[in-house]
């Protein structure tokens, strides 16, 4: 047989099992998000001291144990993905408030101020909830080794470094990011919302950071 007269057969083949492969990635990437989803709302409804079970959180996202088990080996490497999925969200919104400032100054503070804004009550409840129920996990919302909270922000400031001149704007904007999640962590621990002077005196402290970093 010509081979060339395969080749069209092996196009179409090629067409259809990218269509089947897409088509099951779309569906593996909806149970992925239910099952994030409704661990979260689990995590709401059972606080801090209490702990989910995976059949609840299973019934809760309307899937079975097979599905669960499909993408996550443990609760806990769901809880993991739990608060890498914050951290994304979190760099999601900072970035939007960032947007809205258009000189480097006020995009530092913007990022500042966002960062801090989650240790309002309503958000802090379910970051505490969620960092109790990762258990030692919950130390790395500084340390970064789970959802990488540090390192995922302070690439946010590297562009608004550069345009203050800072000389290694990666180096320096890892910095205060581990400064500003580590008081962040604070104030979730304690219970506690930065005031308006105390958002302003961090950006501030950034700022001058930035200042003696730049050329």
């Amino acid at each position: 047989m010509d081979k060339n007269a395969i080749l069209p057969e092996l196009g179409l083949v090629g067409r259809i099992a990218r269509k089947a492969v897409a088509e099951r990635e779309a569906e593996y990437a909806g149970e992925i998000r239910r099952l994030l989803d409704a661990a979260l709302d689990q995590v709401r409804r059972a606080g801090p001291k209490a702990r989910p079970r995976v059949a609840d959180i299973v019934a809760a996202a309307g899937l079975s144990n097979d599905a669960f088990y499909r993408h996550f080996r443990s609760k806990d490497a769901l809880m993991a993905a739990v608060l890498a999925d914050g951290v994304e969200r979190l760099a999601d919104y900072v970035t939007h408030r960032m947007s809205k400032e258009s000189g480097p100054e006020g995009r530092v503070r913007s990022w500042v101020a966002a960062i801090l804004a989650q240790a309002e009550p309503a958000s802090a409840a379910d970051t505490r909830a969620v960092l109790c129920q990762t258990g030692a996990l919950g130390a790395d919302l500084v340390s970064g080794q789970a959802g990488s909270a540090p390192q995922r922000l302070a690439v946010l400031l590297y562009e608004p470094f550069e345009g203050l001149g800072v000389r290694e704007p990666e180096s320096c904007a890892g910095l205060v990011a581990y400064a500003i999640v580590g008081k962040l962590s604070e104030y979730l621990w304690s219970n506690t919302e930065p005031a308006p002077e105390d958002v302003d005196r961090l950006a501030r402290f950034c700022l001058s950071v930035a200042a003696a970093q730049a050329q």
